[in-house]
């Protein structure tokens, strides 16, 4: 019965490691590696032993794919900021940042952004160039004045608006819109 259990156990981890983080398709389209396939399937054994070996052996191989960054590992709140930092960018729709369990994708879209101006400059055409505190740098597109000129710890918001468009109300003025540059 040992030598069984000790079989399975190194088919087990050898699986676990020629696999790597190959990712397998599930119900939903989403993706999840296969080590971490291998750690839900220890769950599944019925005796204590093989099981422990079973998840001593793919905790292990996952410990060794993070520290490797061939699997890497965040929770809600990390994708949440990371939306919020790239608020405005023109990225490709990655698996990572859409929902898994159930809510509904435009509930977890950020859809405007509070910021406070670190510096504002102004090009020959009127147009302003007004660089975030929490980073970015946003630039007008438009041609409307501003009454008040940007000045460094103003407040800011930017607002998602139709077709890709941004909408920026600095110190509580009417909004100009803007881009994202970086």
């Amino acid at each position: 019965m040992n030598r069984k259990l000790i079989l399975f156990g190194a088919l087990l981890l050898g699986a676990a490691a020629s696999a790597g983080a190959q990712p397998r398709a599930q119900a939903g389209g989403q993706q999840r590696p296969e080590l971490f396939e291998a750690l839900i399937h220890c769950r599944a054994l019925a005796e204590d032993a093989a099981r422990l070996r079973c998840f001593d052996a793919a905790a292990s191989a996952l410990e060794q794919a993070a520290a490797r960054r061939d699997v890497v590992v965040v929770d809600r709140a990390q994708v949440r900021e990371t939306r919020r930092r790239l608020f405005g960018l023109a990225l490709p729709r990655l698996p990572i940042f859409g929902s898994g369990d159930g809510v509904r994708e435009e509930e977890e879209e950020v859809s405007s952004l509070e910021g406070v101006i670190s510096s504002a400059e102004q090009n020959d055409l009127g147009q302003w160039y007004i660089r975030l505190r929490e980073g970015g740098l946003w630039v007008q597109t438009d041609h409307n004045l501003l009454a008040l000129q940007p000045r460094a710890g103003q407040s800011v918001v930017i607002n998602r608006g139709v077709m890709g468009a941004y909408m920026m109300r600095v110190a509580r003025q009417p909004g100009i819109r803007v881009r994202r540059q970086n």
